[in-house]
């Protein structure tokens, strides 16, 4: 079987797989994230391992052996995380995010610090360099899936209530901050030491972020101008080249994460009049086929079998991610003015790590920054804060307060519904 077929039979095992176990997982109350993750380990080496079937073997060409399918996989998914971010981007709402106050900023502020200093020392402790190992999974540990807070939010009910805002401005925000720590991180890393070279890197930073922003004054105009052009799917082709152009620029250019680039276009293309036509063109192709592939992809990279004696690693993992980061969005509410129920629910709220937490820990793998045992490490981290998040936010939430944040809802209208 030559080297495209190989490739087109995967997609057709990969991409039903993640729907229907997206599917089967909403059915138990999960997240979709959460069962597409769980196909990708069931198809990759923890179980069935399929890219080891003989099917898929690399394949001899005239240029000498086929390229394995786990690295073009890689290469789809790189642009699947890309468009991911994009859309996360988009979905950035700046005026919330200012609405919200001094409690969500503060919630993501502790939210951010606990996670990164307590995952730092936690890899310090089992022996893995503090730089910038340790401080890269603190990085990962900083994560928070707005989507899936947000989703559970919208079943109980408690969407519009007050700590309901306050997750999920404090989400955004979170991932915001991540965001920035996941450039500085990255970036230092390609330092060697010198401090000329952390310089020529924060000048590169700093050009990077000043021509990017200034060029995004003039994005509203070019999407106008491409809807004259008598062609097909033009705004959607001229989004895509600049978020690409964006994500290449953020790296080559600027000396931080390509994903950042992609996030930085998706803000300000949603400050254009024409999001929401972006959204209606960008929201199938990322997620029919490019985003599954992702999610897909990150099982069939991590090895649960490789986990044995790195298993009380994982399990502390889980334990300091869960803990800090509840521990350190409830502290931050409570001294911000909320009381000790309302922090409660907002630190609840803020575990679950989702794909962000995912793409960080790939982006970390793919650069050689941490070991494989180390991923899978942070994707069992993600699976268990991903599974353990919607039931204790609904447990949190009392059924009256759930019922009457209902009707307030009904009143108000429906809110928008958030993808996962």
């Amino acid at each position: 079987m030559t080297h495209p077929l190989q490739l087109l039979f995967l997609l057709c095992l990969v991409i039903p797989a993640a729907k229907l176990a997206g599917a089967g997982a909403n059915r138990i109350g999960q997240p979709a994230v959460f069962g597409e993750i769980l196909a990708g380990l069931l198809l990759g080496p923890t179980l069935l391992d399929v890219l080891g079937w003989p099917v898929f073997q690399p394949v001899a060409t005239a240029h000498g052996a086929g390229e394995p399918l786990l690295n073009v996989m890689r290469d789809l998914a790189h642009i699947g995380v890309i468009l991911l971010m994009f859309i996360a981007g988009m979905e950035t709402d700046i005026t919330e995010m200012r609405r919200v106050g001094k409690v969500a900023f503060w919630a993501a502020a502790g939210g951010v610090a606990l996670p990164l200093t307590f995952g730092a020392l936690t890899a310090s402790y089992f022996g893995l360099p503090m730089l910038w190992q340790g401080i890269f999974i603190g990085t990962i540990l900083t994560a928070t899936s707005v989507s899936i807070s947000a989703q559970t939010l919208l079943e109980i009910g408690a969407l519009r209530s007050k700590e309901g805002s306050t997750i999920l401005g404090a989400a955004v925000i979170d991932d915001v901050m991540g965001i920035i720590l996941l450039s500085v991180v990255v970036a230092l890393t390609r330092a060697t030491g010198d401090l000329s070279q952390v310089a020529w890197i924060a000048v590169r930073m700093a050009v990077y972020f000043i021509v990017a922003i200034w060029a995004g004054r003039f994005l509203g105009a070019l999407v106008r101008r491409t809807r004259h052009l008598e062609v097909s799917q033009g705004v959607l082709a001229i989004v895509l080249a600049v978020a690409f152009l964006y994500a290449w620029a953020a790296e080559y250019v600027g000396g931080v994460a390509a994903i950042t680039g992609s996030y930085l276009a998706g803000v300000l293309f949603a400050q254009t009049p024409y999001k929401e036509e972006i959204d209606r063109g960008i929201h199938p192709l990322t997620y029919s086929m490019l985003v599954p592939v992702f999610f897909v992809s990150i099982g069939l990279e991590a090895n649960g079998r490789e986990l044995g004696e790195h298993a009380l690693f994982a399990v502390t993992l889980v334990l300091v991610a869960v803990v800090t980061k509840a521990l350190g969005c409830g502290l931050f509410a409570r001294l911000s003015g909320f009381n000790n129920r309302e922090a409660t629910r907002v630190g609840l709220g803020m575990i679950s790590r989702g794909e962000v937490g995912l793409i960080v820990a790939g982006y970390g793998l793919d650069n050689g920054i941490i070991s494989r045992d180390v991923f899978s490490a942070s994707v069992i981290m993600v699976l268990v804060t991903t599974m353990i998040t919607p039931p204790l936010l609904r447990l949190s939430f009392p059924r009256g307060r759930a019922a009457s944040a209902m009707v307030e809802e009904t009143i108000a209208g429906p809110p928008e519904e958030v993808e996962g």
